[in-house]
This record gives C-alpha cells, structure tokens and sequence, in this order.
C-alpha cells in the first residue's frame, strides 16, 4: 500500500489542497486517459499524442498513487506488466474531469467534435454513470476517442 504524501498545504481551502494533489496539466490528462480512453499502461500513456516525457509520466504516476488516486495491479495476462487503475476516490473526479472536457470544447478552440460536446452537455448524468460502470466492470472500451492532436 502507497502511503498517501505528508506535505505542508499552502491553504485550508478545499480548492487549493485538491489541487495539490491532483491540480498539474499532466496529473489531468492521465486522470483523463485512465477514465475515458481505457488507458492502463506506462505504454499507453506515453502514446497518448501529448507529448509527455517518460521521467515525467513516471514522476505524476507516483504522485497519484501516493495520493490514493491510482493504484498499480499486476496484469493478468502478462505478470510482468503493471496496469495503472483509478480508485475509488479517483473515479469521483469523473463529474469534475466531465465539466472541464465541456468548458474547454465550449470556450476554447478544441479538436472535439461539436456534435458529441454538445451531446454530453445534454446527457451529464448517462456520461458520469457511465463512466461509473466501465470502471466497475473495469471494461476499457473508451467512452470519448482522442480528439485532434491530443
């Protein structure tokens, strides 16, 4: 078992200590690529189009787990390979990672297509229980395809 990390909070306030353990682009984007594209492996990850450098997906990696985010499981199929898993307390970011998805493709000029944004702005609720059951059921068929570049 990971122990979750003793650091100094700047703040009492809920915002700033969630951002503390989660808060970083690259923290983010592999919360993203384990909840909606099925994304398990170091692998994976470093394939995902964004760019990220294997010291640092090793460094973010850790600190989720260090923070009860993810946990590492051994792969059935091939023991020597570790799969990353979101928690508990990490599959409860889903409401939050949904909102971001649909500030940022509402906002900003995004790869998304407009069509399925606008689909899941109208059904949030089927998006987050869905999201729920591919986790229970640990089913890795991505529910959102990369969009763009990224």
């Amino acid at each position: 078992m990971v122990k979750k990390a003793k650091t100094k909070r700047r703040s009492g306030c809920p915002v700033s200590v969630a951002l503390e353990r989660f808060g970083d682009r690259w923290s983010l984007l592999l919360i993203r690529d384990m909840m909606v594209r099925g994304n398990k492996t170091f692998m994976e990850f470093l394939a995902s189009g964004e760019g990220i450098a294997t010291n640092i997906l090793a460094d973010r990696l850790r600190r989720l787990q260090e923070n009860g985010i993810v946990v590492t499981e051994l792969d059935d199929e091939d023991g020597r390979r570790v799969n990353y898993r979101l928690t508990e307390k990490g599959i409860e970011l889903a409401p939050v990672m949904l909102e971001l998805l649909l500030w940022g493709a509402k906002h900003e000029e995004t790869g998304a297509p407009c069509a399925a944004m606008a689909e899941m702005a109208k059904e949030r609720e089927w998006v987050l229980r869905e999201t729920r059951r591919r986790w229970e059921e640990r089913d890795p068929t991505p529910i959102l395809p990369k969009f763009g570049s990224g």
